[in-house]
Parts: structure tokens; C-alpha cells; sequence
């Protein structure tokens, strides 16, 4: 598969998801992908296989997931991400018994780095799951 053209639009979401992420990485089941200009979101679904034993999605799944939605809000530009140069995560409360709505937003695009938030909530309630920053490399 070749390169989807850029920028990511809701048009052209998941031919992008598809292309660049590893298959473990959608196997995570992230869907209703909508993106704007510097923006993305996605809902990660609670699924047995991300849960510890106490029902609550890892801190890896929703690490990954952040990361994930960020790199589609990072896409919104006509440039490519050379990826994640960095990344902190807060955990704010357990992820138990809820879909989850992932959401990336760009502060800043700069001439080599895009800086991003990213907020993750609890579908049903929006009550805060995690809270990261990262950072993107052009």
C-alpha cells in the first residue's frame, strides 16, 4: 500500500490508520475516527484482552492509544511526522468498565516539532482517565 495523500481529512482517516500503524496497534480497536486541522479523536473500546485482571485497561493500551490519535492530529498538516519525540503521561484514575474517547489536540506546529495534549475520558461521564503531552518530530 502507498502512502495516503496529506492532509489526514475525515475522508481519508482510516486509509492513513491502515498504512501506518502496526497491526498490534489496531488491534487495540480504535474506531469513529474524526479529525479538523490539528485535531483528532477516536473512541477505544473496552475489550477483555487490554484489561488487567482487575478489569481496568492497562496503562500500555492507553499509552498507545494517545500516542496513536496524536499521530492522526499531528497529520492534519501537508507533512509527515518523522514520529513520537516524546511523551508523559498522567493516570488519573483506572480505566474500568467504560469505552474511553481519545482526544489530541496541537498546541503549536512548529518549523521541526508539532506539541500536542491530549486528554483521555470515560465516554459515558468525560470524567478524566489520563491527561499526556507529547511531542512530534518533522
Amino acid at each position: 500500500m502507498e502512502q495516503p495523500a496529506l492532509p489526514v481529512t475525515n475522508e481519508n482517516v482510516l486509509e492513513f490508520y491502515e498504512w501506518i500503524f502496526a497491526p498490534w496497534v489496531k488491534e487495540m480497536g480504535l474506531r469513529d475516527f474524526t479529525v479538523s486541522s490539528g485535531k483528532a479523536f477516536a473512541i477505544l473500546p473496552q475489550n477483555k484482552k487490554l484489561q488487567f485482571s482487575s478489569g481496568s485497561i492497562c496503562g500500555q493500551v492507553i499509552m498507545s492509544a494517545v500516542d496513536t490519535v496524536a499521530s492522526i492530529a499531528v497529520a492534519t498538516t501537508d507533512r509527515l511526522s518523522k514520529g513520537t519525540v516524546y511523551q508523559h503521561t498522567h493516570f488519573l484514575r483506572p480505566a474500568l468498565s467504560g469505552d474511553l474517547r481519545v482526544e489530541a489536540n496541537v498546541l503549536r506546529f512548529g518549523k521541526a516539532s508539532a506539541f500536542l495534549e491530549t486528554k483521555v475520558t470515560f465516554v459515558s461521564s468525560s470524567e478524566l482517565v489520563a491527561h499526556a503531552t507529547l511531542e512530534f518530530a518533522f
